[in-house]
């Protein structure tokens, strides 16, 4: 199957027991936390030698107090103390070449590795903490949020589009396997995690219930399939809509559970067909799909002072083309659309204020 990038595992047998312990939203790290700590204990690790060797070369600059004699334990003794403290005393530099080179090359060394500890304090102790309580701050008020599951070609171009409409950055949820997506999401605004979608626990951490949408474009139709039972299984009632790419899939993904289910192929298919009966109907049909165009597709419950009007006489101006009444599809041309109803929804053309580019139309 073709596929823009997503990439989430696929399989549910193995999950085991669901998790319920708090899970609160996090960045991916290139390197594991031991990964991370072991580098700059390794570090840390060659300075000392690096300084011990230093001190081995030119004990004969070194005197012992204690018994005169430097030994290489001495060495490392004198080492450690000397780039950890200030020293006791008890071994010191004598000739004017050791205090030289305890001023140019150990003291440097020492301030090292004095920041490498302070770093790693920061970065282990107080950075991470501080995140993970900022973090699960957010995630306590996560509530009619828009999860995105997936952030490849087809969902980066979803949250630009959504942030594009008016959408705030921080009230959409990134979940993504990978890190370099999730730092793209970041870039933008938006709250991500790193984890496998297809897992119970990790959309309980986005409160997959409370969001007012989820989209879905996971790159394999069997993913994208799979990841909507899993979000209609814990959110029975929240709107989805999902990308898949082969036909006899949009059947499967609307039994899954999808609300919505976009077939790309399809609609690129539309866009050439359009372009053979017309040069300009391809491309009216890509300016009423986003939000940067001249005009735009809107969809939206009535409004109080629309009961009763007829579908050509919106409050906004725009211009009908369909009403959703009680499931049923009714066009601009029937005569139920004559007299709008409370719970209709209504699909309209509007005008915008830009062209493609973002640059604002002359009226």
């Amino acid at each position: 199957m073709a596929s823009d990038g997503e990439t989430f595992a696929t399989g549910r047998a193995d999950r085991g027991p669901r998790v319920r312990e708090f899970q609160p939203l996090r960045r991916a790290v290139k390197l594991p936390v031991w990964g991370d700590l072991g580098i700059r204990l390794a570090l840390v690790f060659a300075l000392i030698m690096v300084v011990v060797l230093i001190h081995w070369f030119d004990k004969a600059g070194l005197v012992d107090h204690h018994d005169g004699d430097i030994s290489f334990l001495d060495v490392v003794y004198f080492t450690m103390i000397s780039v950890t403290t200030t020293g006791f005393g008890d071994i010191a530099p004598v000739t004017d070449r050791s205090r030289l080179v305890e001023a140019l090359i150990v003291t440097p060394i020492r301030f090292a590795v004095v920041f490498i500890f302070v770093g790693t304090a920061y970065q282990f102790i107080i950075r991470r903490s501080w995140e993970k309580w900022r973090m699960a701050r957010i995630q306590e008020k996560l509530k009619d949020h828009i999860v995105v599951l997936g952030y490849g070609v087809s969902g980066s171009q979803a949250v630009a589009e959504l942030i594009e409409r008016g959408t705030e950055p921080h009230c959409i949820v990134v979940i993504d396997p990978m890190e370099e997506r999730l730092e793209l999401a970041e870039k933008m605004g938006c709250n991500v995690l790193a984890g496998d979608a297809t897992r119970d626990d990790t959309l309980e951490a986005v409160k997959i219930s409370k969001a007012s949408n989820v989209l879905v474009s996971a790159g394999r139709d069997d993913t994208s399939i799979l990841l909507v039972l899993t979000v209609r299984h814990l959110a029975p009632h929240v709107p989805i809509s999902v990308v898949v790419r082969a036909a006899d899939n949009e059947f499967l993904a609307t039994q899954a559970g999808a609300n919505n289910v976009i077939n790309p192929v399809r609609f690129t298919g539309l866009l050439l067909a359009g372009s053979a009966r017309g040069a300009h109907i391809s491309d009216y049909l890509a300016d009423l799909a986003s939000v940067s165009g001249r005009v735009q597709l809107v969809e939206r419950l009535v409004t109080r002072e629309e009961y009763g009007r007829t579908l050509d006489d919106l409050a906004t101006g725009g211009r009908g083309l369909r009403v959703y009444r009680d499931g049923k599809e009714l066009g601009f041309w029937e005569q139920a659309c004559k007299k709008l109803e409370p719970g209709d929804i209504v699909v309209e053309i509007i005008p915008t204020n830009g062209d493609r580019s973002g640059k604002t139309v002359q009226k």
